[in-house]
């Protein structure tokens, strides 16, 4: 049973992107290595910019100077 973890930031992801994700990730585990889509558990964690960091800083910041 396949089971895949996306995190992402919480930045305007729609219902539709998450659907598209949600497909996407599982054709993949299907296609590249033969898993059964009927048991492949594929999971969205949206994290808040303030909680999220690259190169030591908060990716909230980073957006704010058009980073």
């Amino acid at each position: 049973m396949p089971y895949v973890n996306i995190k992402i930031t919480d930045e305007n992801v729609s219902s539709e992107d998450k659907k598209a994700l949600i497909e996407g990730a599982t054709r993949l585990l299907q296609d590249v290595l033969g898993k059964n889509p009927a048991t492949t558990v594929v999971v969205i964690d949206e994290v808040n910019t303030d909680n999220w960091g690259i190169a030591g800083e908060q990716v909230t910041h980073r957006r704010k100077r058009g980073q």
